[in-house]
Formats: structure tokens, sequence, C-alpha cells
């Protein structure tokens, strides 16, 4: 059985490793800001956490992605969902952890130079902040653009969308009804009162 991604398969692997290069950004500056602070405070803890937990959700649907041809989790109507729920994470956190964070001065300058690991304390958590917003936005994004994607196919007959994987997808339309295949009692007895009866 062929493995081979399909053109709309390799730009949805490569949207998503960019996602995982962001999120391991926002990890490890989360992880010097929280070393800096001994772990101490929520709105530090919020972002470590959620990146922890969304680069092991990340890293699994695509090693899955890689190595299954049929993992439930490459399917759109998952992929979508996953990339949602993770976005809404990320939106009240970054709401709760940015609040907390107004009080840090925005140039970092303007500490004394005597505090240096202050002032790098400082730059981390500036930066920090944006890619913590960064991240929600690209998930955001990558699940509506997605989820328009599927819809627009869909919508051109390419139902078949929804049942594989979208790395493994290529648009084609859908067979057309071979009249030996089996039929249903509607085909039989439709609701104009054609039935396969008259063919005979």
């Amino acid at each position: 059985m062929s493995h081979e991604f399909s053109t709309a398969g390799k730009t949805k692997l490569g949207v998503h490793g960019l996602l995982i290069v962001f999120d391991v950004i926002a990890l490890a500056l989360a992880a010097r800001v929280n070393i800096f602070q001994e772990f101490f405070f929520m709105a530090d803890l919020f972002p470590l956490g959620l990146a922890i937990a969304t680069l092991i959700v990340l890293f699994f649907t695509l090693v899955l992605d890689l190595t299954l041809k049929n993992t439930p989790t490459a399917r759109p109507a998952v992929y979508i969902g996953l990339l949602y729920v993770l976005s809404i994470l990320w939106l009240a956190f970054n709401a709760f952890s940015t609040s907390r964070w107004r009080n840090i001065p925005m140039n970092c300058s303007s500490i004394p130079e005597e505090y240096a690991d202050e002032r790098t304390w400082c730059r981390d958590v500036q930066a920090l902040k944006s890619f913590v917003w960064i991240e929600f936005v690209a998930l955001f994004f990558t699940a509506s653009f997605t989820l328009r994607y599927a819809i627009t196919e869909h919508r051109r007959g390419h139902t078949q969308i929804w049942s594989g994987p979208l790395s493994r997808y290529v648009p084609r339309n859908q067979p057309p009804r071979n009249e030996f295949s089996r039929q249903t009692v509607t085909d039989y007895f439709g609701a104009r009162g054609n039935s396969a009866f008259e063919k005979f």
C-alpha cells in the first residue's frame, strides 16, 4: 500500500511542522522565564504547561500521520477539532498571563545595567508575550483554513475528504455508479414512482 503524500498533504505537513517550531520557541522562552522565577508565578507556568501539552499533541499526531496510512487523527474532522481545542486553550491562558505581565516594563533597557539578569528576563518575557499569541493565531488560522478547504472540497462533490487522512487526500470525483452493483429498496421503488423493474 502506498504511503505517498499528496500535494495538499505535503502543505498540511509543512504547516504542521511550522506549528511545532512556534511551539518549541514558546516552550524554550517559557522555560527560561520560569527558571529565573523558580517556577513560582502561575502566569509563567501556564504557557510552559500548555506549550508542553501542545508539543506532545502535535508531535504524536505528526508521527502517527507519517507512520500509519489511515490514522483517525489525520482525518480533517479530528485534526480540525484538535487544533480548535488547542487554540481555545491558548486564547484563555494567554488572556490570563498577559494581564499578569502588564506591569513588566516594555522597554527592558530602562532596567539598570547592573541588573543584567533582570534585563535578560525582561526580554524573555516580552518575547514570550509575542510567541504565545503567535502560537494561538497559527493554530486558529490553520484550523480555520483546513476547515474551509475541507468544506470547499465537499461542495465540489469530493466527499471522500472526510473519510481519509488529509495528508494523502487527492481531489477526484467519485466513480460512477455501477448498474450491476448492489441496489437498495429505494433503487427499486424510487420517490417518483420509477423502479428498476422498468428496465425490463
